[in-house]
């Protein structure tokens, strides 16, 4: 592994995302704790504090991943592979091959780009969403599956401005239409923009860094 130990779900995906929904839930929390008696003084929140303690989480997690498997017998190495042949591969970082009887490829895949969009290169994937250096003011996800929906709750919820854009009729297809249709219009309640549907032509960068 050239990266980190433990795949999408505790890098990139369920982990880190769970500890951003919760964190993106509180506001709420403390607007309703009125009701139930709760005086809450004025509560701020920080960015940086969230992505640092997210990273702790990962660290402690992929740390037992990799004791799990050194555990068992096997052998670990922080490198990049490189396939000599069937029985073989390279290994980059150690400048040594490593010698098998077989080989199972698992490496996962990366997000793809849109070329066909005019200033792609300004777009950021889920993957660069949760290290960001600063939380934007305001934000637009372009999709309409799980994923997008839960980026656009959890950044509305942390005080972004946020616009989810969507090519099909409504939201989360292949999901039952009632539950499409009620989380559409509780996001919206909340104060979430959604077009749908609709697709964005270009990106662009004006001279103040904005992006439009």
């Amino acid at each position: 592994e050239e990266y980190r130990f433990g795949g999408t779900c505790v890098i990139r995906g369920c982990v880190p995302k769970k500890l951003y929904v919760y964190a993106s839930q509180f506001p709420e929390h403390f607007a309703d704790a009125a009701g139930y008696g709760w005086t809450v003084p004025e509560a701020s929140f920080d960015w940086k504090t969230l992505v640092a303690n997210k990273d702790k989480e990962i660290a402690r997690l992929e740390a037992i991943y990799k004791r799990n498997v050194e555990g068992s017998g096997g052998e670990t190495f922080h490198s990049r592979a490189v396939l000599v042949d069937q029985h073989s591969i390279y290994l980059q970082a150690e400048d040594r091959t490593v010698s098998v009887d077989q080989i199972l490829i698992a490496t996962g895949g990366r997000p793809a780009p849109h070329p066909a969009l005019s200033g792609h290169e300004y777009c950021i994937f889920s993957n660069e969403a949760f290290d960001l250096k600063e939380l934007p003011k305001a934000i637009m996800i372009e999709g309409g599956g799980y994923i997008a929906v839960e980026f656009a709750n959890i950044f509305h919820g942390l005080g972004v401005d946020t616009t989810l854009v969507y090519r099909g009729q409504e939201i989360l297809s292949r999901f039952d239409m009632d539950l499409r249709r009620s989380l559409h219009e509780t996001m919206e309640k909340k104060g979430i923009k959604i077009l749908c549907p609709a697709v964005s032509e270009w990106v662009r960068k004006t001279p103040e860094g904005r992006l439009d």
